[in-house]
């Protein structure tokens, strides 16, 4: 043998790993699991998805789209479930799932491993403990233990390896019930079950934590009990994925990426709440008859009446009375409160910050859902366009760029009859007061060219929808996040890319989001698992390796056999 045959690389072998999705949604987790990757030795994974079933036809539709693969329309349901649910009876046509239709639906293939987040409605401390209990919600609660049933009855002679079962964390609690009964349906189909905690902005480097309910079922004959932990990486600011992010509204970012219409309160609201706080600010207002008593325009009243410093500006002198009413002696810190970023309502993140949890709620004033924005508006300026210059002030340069030219509030009087002055009395950009009464109008009539403008002192009516830009006392510009956005949090695209899922309702399309797997975190999760399968195919109990056995959350999935069970 030749030194040239003794160093002969392997010939690489290719391990297929099939995956199935139940409660599939959009298909971001499964699209998660097809970037997914790993290597043994010369043993490498592909992974190739073989279906997902969903209730959600528009779903099914956007899984199609981000995955490549059909998924199926079915409703799992017991007819018992679904008049709970419903409140009436179903349709004609429609009839129980059977396990029958989940093979049908990954194509009468067995997979390696199943994926699935049931609905979690139910589970969410978003949903009060009362309502949790109606039957509506109970019904919807037990979809998850049918599901589970129909899944392993459908893969009963091949049974999968690997089952990863995900939810939200109160599902521990709330649902403590159920996952017990899930627990020992797993054990009396040979499966080891552990319950463990993630967080899917760590796992997937997000500007968002998403702690997450993570139930893992290892098939005790067919995978040996050890799991390699996937790396944990640092939560990204807010900002360093909205500044890559066309601006709202912009037309290059689609329908998805409009401003979403607020009521005229909800702004107003915003635009009090102090960057990296919530619904919380508003307490510290003073609130009468539903106006506020601390704004107003009033004469100088003392230097530096309630004067708010920077962060990063120097203090004045401390004076014996040093109160917020009498001078500078307040601050604007930045620095949230510990704990004020989860669950808040009203809540506004800075560009810097890392955002929470992307949930299926749609507005403001169910969480931490706007942001602090400081970009500027429409498009880049000279900076001395449609500039004003006091009449004691020195103007710009003067420049030959047609479209810049500069203006000058000027106080004296126009109306001093001149040579050539006909034009100041023509109203030119002229202005009315509301109690004024208009001039005839012409057929030429427009704002350039006479009194046709109003000084309008109305405002919108507290719930009248509009979009506003109203900066706020941080000279931001506080605002929801589009529905672009809300994907891009969740990792389903890049910020650079171009989005438009099934339907035009955003409504729609946020719940939708808010209910995905993140993609990059799935592929964390699918990375590790596929690593565990290759090392089970291989015969290996060991791999040298820097990455630690995953003995915190979900390696205790795999590598520890919970009740009693070897």
């Amino acid at each position: 043998m030749t030194a040239r045959d003794r160093f002969t690389a392997a010939p690489v072998d290719v391990r297929e790993i099939r995956h199935f999705h139940l409660f599939g949604a959009i298909g971001a987790g499964a699209s998660g699991f097809m970037r997914g990757s790993a290597r043994v030795g010369n043993m490498v994974a592909r992974p190739r998805c073989i279906g997902s079933v969903d209730v959600d036809p528009a779903a099914n539709r956007d899984f199609r789209r981000l995955v490549g693969v059909e998924a199926t329309t079915l409703d799992m349901f017991s007819l018992e479930q679904y008049i709970a649910f419903h409140g009436r009876m179903p349709p004609a046509g429609w009839k129980e799932a059977t396990p029958e239709d989940i093979l049908r639906a990954a194509g009468y293939e067995f997979p390696h491993i199943v994926f699935l987040s049931a609905p979690c409605k139910g589970f969410s401390g978003l949903l009060n403990e009362t309502r949790s209990k109606t039957d509506k919600y109970v019904a919807l609660n037990g979809l998850t233990e049918r599901g589970v049933f129909l899944m392993l009855e459908a893969f009963k002679d091949c049974l999968p390896e690997l089952i990863v079962f995900e939810n939200v964390p109160r599902i521990a609690t709330r649902g403590r019930h159920l996952l017990d009964r899930i627990a020992k349906l797993f054990r009396a189909y040979g499966y080891a079950w552990a319950e463990t905690t993630h967080d899917c902005g760590k796992l997937g480097r997000l500007a968002q934590s998403r702690k997450r309910f993570l139930g893992v079922a290892r098939h005790m004959e067919k995978v040996p009990p050890f799991l390699y932990e996937p790396p944990q990486h640092r939560l990204q600011a807010v900002g360093t994925v909205l500044d890559r992010m066309p601006l709202p509204g912009d037309p290059a970012g689609g329908p998805m990426h409009r401003i979403p219409q607020l009521q005229w309160k909800t702004w107003v609201r915003l635009a009090f709440v102090e960057a990296g706080s919530d619904w919380r600010s508003l307490n510290r207002l003073n609130v009468e008859d539903g106006y506020l008593q601390d704004f107003l325009i009033v004469p100088e009243y003392r230097a530096g009446f309630l004067g708010v410093n920077r962060f990063d500006a120097s203090m004045g002198t401390v004076a014996g009375r040093s109160g917020p009413s009498n001078g500078a002696f307040s601050i604007a810190d930045p620095r949230p409160p510990a704990g004020t970023l989860e669950y808040s309502q009203y809540g506004v993140m800075r560009m810097e910050d890392t955002a929470g949890a992307v949930i299926n709620v749609k507005s403001p004033g169910q969480g931490t859902f706007s942001v602090a924005d400081p970009r500027h508006q429409g498009p880049e300026k000279h900076s001395n366009e449609f500039r004003i210059v006091p009449f004691d002030g020195a103007a710009m340069a003067v420049t030959g760029a047609h479209g810049s030219g500069q203006c000058v509030a000027d106080p004296r009087p126009s109306g001093i009859p001149q040579k050539g002055d006909h034009y100041l009395t023509g109203g030119h950009y002229g202005v009315r007061r509301m109690t004024d009464t208009s001039g005839a109008v012409s057929s030429a009539a427009c704002h350039d060219n006479g009194f046709w403008s109003v000084a309008d002192h109305r405002m919108p009516a507290a719930t009248d929808k509009l979009v506003a830009v109203i900066r706020a006392m941080d000279g931001t510009w506080h605002r929801p996040f589009t529905t672009l956005e809300l994907a891009v949090l969740q990792s389903i695209i890049e910020p650079e890319e171009y989005l438009e899922l099934d339907g035009l309702n955003d409504s729609a399309w946020r719940e939708r989001i808010g209910n995905a797997v993140p993609p990059a975190a799935a592929e964390a999760i699918a990375s590790t698992m596929y690593q565990t399968l290759l090392l089970a195919w291989s015969g290996e109990t060991f791999l040298l390796s820097s990455t630690p056995i995953w003995v915190r959350p979900v390696a205790v999935a795999l590598s520890v056999a919970q009740g009693g069970t070897a």
